[in-house]
């Protein structure tokens, strides 16, 4: 039998809770040492519908910390899923703790208008 470590753990927990809201679209967010991305995803349709990165080169050419850069991709996160008519959605974190660049991106998303 395979060991699950406690990342892992936390990941399943986290998407276990977030099966129960299957209407509404999915924000899932990937964090790593230097970039961080996140995407709006049809779970129904398997798509990907909006997508921001931080290696965008409008966003790296801001050289600025990188807790002000997770704020400027919210805003434009927000901003593209607005465009496309989308306002309600469940923040997916997966197993990355809610503190820190992941807590201001979340943030900088509700302040520009997404329901979570």
């Amino acid at each position: 039998m395979k060991k699950i470590n406690n990342t892992k753990k936390r990941e399943l927990r986290n998407r276990k809770k977030l099966k129960t809201v299957s209407s509404r679209y999915r924000i899932s967010i990937f964090r790593s040492l230097k970039n961080l991305s996140a995407q709006i995803i049809d779970d129904k349709n398997k798509k990907t519908l909006v997508s921001v990165s931080s290696i965008e080169k409008d966003i790296r050419s801001n050289k600025k910390k990188k807790s002000e850069t997770s704020v400027l991709m919210g805003e434009m996160l927000a901003k593209r899923a607005v465009e496309k008519k989308i306002t309600k959605v469940y923040f997916d974190r997966g197993a990355y703790k809610y503190h820190g660049r992941v807590k201001m991106f979340a943030d900088s998303l509700r302040k520009n208008g997404l329901e979570f």
